[in-house]
């Protein structure tokens, strides 16, 4: 086992660093979401999208009200 460990040990680091920038986005992307804060640009002049998401956002928040 040590032997497997240390022929590949590099390629180990590699892996740790790459789930650990992983985790790092999934814990901002979730901190964002949790903030209310979304990916979206509000750019809707450039959206395929346009008008559509935040006419959904417009009636969540009336009825909420």
């Amino acid at each position: 086992m040590l032997t497997w460990i240390s022929q590949n040990f590099g390629t180990l680091i590699v892996i740790v660093i790459l789930a650990a920038v992983v985790a790092a986005v999934i814990v901002k992307i979730v901190k964002d979401k949790r903030q209310g804060k979304s990916s979206c640009g509000h750019n809707c002049a450039h959206c395929a999208m346009a008008g559509m998401c935040h006419k959904v956002q417009k009636k969540k928040r009336r009825a909420a009200s």
